[in-house]
């Protein structure tokens, strides 16, 4: 019988299942895989619980989204996605060499690009930081940890912003957050061009692509900042915005249930097929409401 599986990441807000890029790139990913997952859960007995961080010691490290499988506990979405594949639940079973090879590029351009760009928005921007990221995350922790906690995560993003564009010609943080948001839009400009007038970036069902796009442009497009220098060159690209929105249309309708979070998913003909497993009627998961930065994401597998 195949193990239980948990994953721990941060809450949702402002319509998105989690405000966490990392978080959500994970749960993306488990969306694409649903008829794989739901056969997993059904007929071996391996449920898949999603807790989110409510008030939690969990949070400790601050290094959320997590899985849990028996002793086996693995952070960073690039790391949980290569597990998954090891376990034969992979969400581009159909695509070709040139596309795993282009999934590949297109994620080391949206962390080199985009993720700086995020981070600053999050964590460094001090308008943005003390309105709405400190006190969100902070109401999300368990106290004493919520005085420190995003205090750390703002002080490791600013230090992995500098660490990789800090250097020669650019000395000044003015400089730096100059250069970093002429990067995020010309990095959302490539996606825009690159997805067109397609649903998905390879077709018309999501893959580990798919996943990482809207884990980095989801927070930007719904957060609700009151400095949004990148949010508003998003919103002039109406192709990203709806495929952000199909996602949470299609993936992440969800209703509250007490005491569990449910959500609810939706059956599409087009569903990835695996080798593995014929795809089967879903019903539901049930995402547990409560319980209980890290590293650049590891390069992915091929």
């Amino acid at each position: 019988m195949a193990a239980p599986m948990e994953l721990s990441c941060w809450g949702g807000d402002w319509g998105l299942p989690s405000v966490h890029p990392e978080s959500l790139t994970v749960m993306v990913f488990f969306r694409a895989l649903q008829s794989l997952l739901q056969a997993y859960a059904k007929f071996s007995g391996a449920p898949l619980t999603v807790t989110t961080i409510n008030k939690s010691w969990r949070a400790l490290k601050g290094d959320l989204p997590v899985l849990s499988s028996e002793d086996i506990v693995i952070s960073q979405p690039a790391k949980i996605l290569n597990f998954l594949r090891k376990q034969k639940y992979n969400a581009d079973y159909d695509l070709s060499a040139k596309q795993g090879a282009d999934t590949l590029a297109y994620i080391a351009l949206l962390e080199e690009k985009l993720l700086p760009a995020l981070l600053h928005t999050f964590w460094i921007e001090a308008e943005n930081y003390c309105s709405v990221t400190k006190p969100w995350f902070a109401s999300r922790i368990a106290f004493p940890l919520n005085l420190y906690l995003p205090g750390k995560m703002s002080r490791e993003a600013l230090n992995r912003i500098l660490l990789t564009k800090g250097g020669p010609p650019l000395y000044s943080l003015t400089e730096v957050e100059a250069q970093i948001y002429r990067d995020a839009k010309e990095c959302l400009n490539l996606l825009s061009k690159r997805l067109g007038t397609s649903q998905f970036f390879f077709g018309d069902t999501p893959t580990t692509l798919d996943a990482f796009v809207f884990g980095f442009l989801a927070p930007i497009y719904k957060v609700c900042f009151p400095r949004v220098h990148l949010q508003e060159h998003l919103k002039q690209l109406p192709n990203l915005c709806r495929f952000c929105d199909d996602i949470l249309t299609c993936y992440f309708r969800l209703t509250v249930s007490d005491p569990a979070l449910i959500v609810s998913l939706q059956m599409d003909d087009n569903l990835r097929k695996s080798p593995h497993h014929p795809p089967r009627k879903l019903t539901t998961l049930k995402l547990a409401a409560g319980g209980e930065e890290s590293s650049p994401m590891s390069r992915l597998s091929p």
